[in-house]
């Protein structure tokens, strides 16, 4: 079942890996950067295609951030092959 919780938490913790702030990943996404807080703490969420966006971004599976997986890798690289 999806939690705006965990995808929040999971937004946040790649976030931080990757040395960006809430700004940064608000340029990327154009949102705001208290958009970006409201989605990390579990406030709201955002569209399917700001998801894609994410996961472009970060190199990350969106499996991962809809808390389907635990494992972080995308599972089909050749989609993508700069992966």
């Amino acid at each position: 079942m999806f939690s705006k919780e965990l995808f929040g938490r999971r937004l946040y913790e790649i976030r931080k890996k990757n040395h960006e702030t809430q700004t940064d990943l608000g340029n990327v996404l154009g949102l705001a950067k208290s958009r970006v807080s409201e989605i990390e703490s579990g406030k709201n969420t955002t569209t399917a295609e700001k998801i894609a966006l994410i996961c472009e971004h970060y190199r990350i599976s969106a499996d991962y951030l809809l808390g389907l997986t635990d494992d972080p890798e995308p599972k089909n690289k050749q989609m993508n092959p700069s992966l």
